[in-house]
């Protein structure tokens, strides 16, 4: 399979996409404003404990306080596939054996906790006591005791060999191998077993001369955290389109993997790189409803408050045989794509797909099957049930960000919250791309009117003046931007002079 990463990266944003023999499965937003939470630690304090939830709020310095279940103020452990319980929100003990909040922590308290889930749906970040420092090979576990191997790795020679070298490291704490572990030498796992033991002992110093609320280690950027975590020796390119961020991924990967360095090309800004790999074409795709399949059925995705529904049609496609066989194989056409659009649009919770009732018992087991085999190529953790009598297909994702949906999108204005638009922000930027695509038609000296909504208008004027103001230096023109109320939320118009 080739494999291969797309960085776009400009002053409000970067963008990550990770190509799969060349399509798109996944993308990753940051915004220079609004930077994801989840990796960082906190010195925070107990500000309520709520024996009836088994919980805890924390404040950590942030408008919520934190949210600490019991099960996340419980030491770490590590379970036999090598992921840490405390990511997943259980130790695997029974209810009656599992301490009492109040018995683990007091109101006024001082705690360090590491955020697990970034801020969703009006509720604060979730937090866990069992930090998880990852590098590149390892994990590192302060509060554990036990080793980890990736279920990834399913080679059992390279797994025992992986554990040996792991048990062969001095100092206390548990370890995980992460995949990119595989094939690596006693020297490479040493190496990053010192760099990880330094950051714990930076992050202990810092909590002891520091008052809660304090943030106490910052997780990577999005360009750097992404290449630690997924790239790896098959990976054929890392291409990144601007030249600060190519070198500061060279200087990384330098320091910790430089066999990966020869894969880092920087591309020029023309043709955009996101555009000219079709990356563009797939996140609006990926905000659409409806996917279309080749044969001509179709999936639907809806996301609601409790799950998200995901449903099969065989829409135009109608088959030569039977309808048993059309049905199969549309169903069977589909389990790629769903399991391809879950991991895009970053889907967790709860996801109930439907596929098109079969009758035959071995058509059933086989789409089945297919679609387990799809869903093992993502990275998150996810749990699937079997079909049931209705053709249902049930599974939870792990969920520790914003999907794409709630990044790029908001609640319509126009129609009470019914639908969603896209962002101020997301329109700004997909403004300043428009100004900058080539071929340009202004000359230096231009001006150039732009028509916008109020809400982005009023963005463009006061939070995020810097969006266009380096549009205006590189086209060498003034933009007047022009507030239009008759233009709808996701709409604006340039009009040069």
């Amino acid at each position: 399979m080739r494999k291969e990463l797309l960085v776009n990266a400009t002053p409000p944003e970067t963008r990550v996409a990770l190509r799969e023999d060349q399509r798109v499965v996944e993308v990753f937003h940051e915004r220079r404003e609004h930077r994801g939470l989840v990796g960082n630690i906190y010195l925070g304090r107990v500000h309520r404990v709520l024996p009836g939830m088994q919980a805890a709020f924390v404040s950590i310095g942030l408008d919520r306080d934190a949210f600490l279940y019991v099960e996340d103020a419980l030491p770490g452990r590590v379970e036999d596939e090598g992921e840490e319980t405390a990511e997943n929100g259980g130790h695997g003990t029974a209810f009656e054996e599992r301490p009492r909040i109040d018995d683990l922590v007091k109101e006024g308290q001082e705690i360090v906790v590491q955020v697990t889930k970034d801020p969703l749906s009006g509720k604060g970040p979730r937090v866990t006591a069992a930090l998880s420092l990852p590098g590149r090979t390892l994990v590192y576990l302060p509060s554990a005791r036990e080793i980890g191997i990736s279920r990834r790795i399913s080679d059992e020679t390279e797994r025992e060999r992986l554990r040996h070298l792991l048990e062969e490291l001095p100092g206390s704490g548990g370890l995980i191998a992460r995949t990119a572990a595989a094939g690596a030498g006693a020297g490479e796992l040493a190496a990053d077993h010192r760099y990880l033991l330094d950051l714990a002992g930076r992050v202990a110093r810092q909590a002891e001369r520091s008052t809660a609320p304090a943030l106490l280690h910052r997780e990577l950027d999005l360009a750097l955290r992404v290449v630690r975590d997924l790239v790896s020796t098959d990976f054929t390119s890392i291409r990144v389109d601007d030249e600060s961020t190519h070198r500061r991924l060279v200087e990384f990967l330098g320091a910790i993997a430089p066999s990966l360095v020869p894969a880092v090309e920087l591309c020029p800004a023309e043709p955009p790189l996101f555009e000219a790999a079709g990356v563009e074409q797939e996140i609006a795709r990926a905000l659409r409803r409806q996917v279309e399949l080749p044969s001509g059925g179709s999936i639907v995705i809806q996301q609601t408050e409790a799950l998200v529904a995901i449903d099969v049609n065989t829409g135009k496609f109608v088959g030569k045989d039977a309808l048993e066989d059309t049905v199969f194989s549309t169903n069977l056409e589909a389990v790629p794509e769903i399991a391809r659009q879950i991991r895009l649009r970053d889907l967790g919770g709860l996801l109930v797909i439907d596929f098109i009732d079969m009758g035959d018992p071995v058509h059933r087991r086989e789409v089945f099957e297919k679609f387990e085999l799809a869903l093992a190529r993502d990275r998150a953790r996810t749990r699937i049930l079997p079909l049931s009598e209705f053709g249902l297909v049930e599974v939870t994702r792990q969920r520790s960000r914003g999907n794409l949906e709630k990044t790029l999108t908001r609640p319509c204005p126009s129609c009470s919250g019914h639908g969603r638009v896209r962002t101020d922000l997301t329109l700004a930027l997909d403004l300043r791309r428009d100004l900058l695509r080539p071929p340009t038609l202004y000359v230096p000296g231009d001006t150039i009117r732009v028509r916008v909504p109020p809400s982005l208008a009023r963005l463009l004027a006061d939070e995020e003046r810097a969006v266009l103001e380096d549009v205006q230096q590189r086209l060498g023109v003034d933009l007047e931007i022009q507030s239009d109320a008759t233009l709808s939320p996701e709409e604006y118009e340039i009009v040069p002079r």
